[in-house]
């Protein structure tokens, strides 16, 4: 008697690796934090202001207390500024940014930035800038409704937000323009050193090849 039976049909699981229609391996896309050089900066990047908004949004929905969901969201934006201002930009894309009142009542701007021979990873300065750009349109469209809708209470946290991931954003902006005039600076340096390098050389080797032709020509 034979003890034959018909091979069941499989799906691919956990322990098969699932393949493309022309049977070459299906390899996931790796996402923005595995790809990450500093992938817990980035979370928190992400996270406060994630938090900022979702205390903005959903407050109401577990509890009426306006004053509780006002302190909360005005400490964690200030929390997201700071840590931003200090922590993710020097990270994430080698900048960091600060202002300084002088004795005489005016600012000062003052900037740090990377050295130019060291790199930042193109994935996390990606993801900086667009969340640099995108935070203060998220919160301008936030204030538009909140005006419209009369909610002058609501506005207060609205402008704050507006005004600290403004600040953030143009600090910035005037680092990064601050980094490349210097890194121009420093080009523009190199280069007339090695041309006047090249000028002195040429110059030098005239002057000697003249000397011996004189030394070893007739009379």
């Amino acid at each position: 008697m034979s003890n034959y039976q018909p091979a069941q049909p499989t799906t691919p699981g956990y322990d098969q690796q699932q393949t493309m229609p022309g049977g070459l391996p299906s390899q996931q896309q790796p996402n923005m934090f595995q790809v990450s050089s500093h992938p817990l900066a980035l979370l928190f990047l992400i996270l406060f202001k994630s938090c900022a908004l979702a205390l903005y949004l959903l407050g109401n929905f577990f509890t009426d207390n306006f004053i509780l969901i006002f302190v909360l969201c005005v400490l964690t934006l200030a929390v997201d500024f700071w840590t931003v201002k200090n922590i993710s930009g020097r990270l994430l894309v080698g900048l960091r940014w600060w202002n300084e009142v002088n004795e005489d009542g005016t600012n000062q701007w003052i900037f740090e930035s990377r050295d130019q021979a060291v790199g930042v990873n193109a994935s996390d300065s990606r993801v900086f800038w667009t969340v640099l750009y995108a935070t203060p349109g998220v919160w301008g469209l936030l204030a538009i409704v909140a005006f419209f809708s009369l909610k002058i209470q609501w506005l207060l946290i609205v402008i704050i937000a507006v005004l600290l991931s403004a600040a953030n954003l143009v600090g910035y902006l005037k680092c990064d323009k601050d980094q490349k005039q210097r890194w121009n600076q420093i080009a523009s340096g190199s280069s007339g050193s090695f041309m006047g390098n090249m000028v002195s050389g040429f110059m030098g080797n005239s002057v000697a090849a003249g000397f011996m032709g004189r030394l070893f020509s007739r009379g």
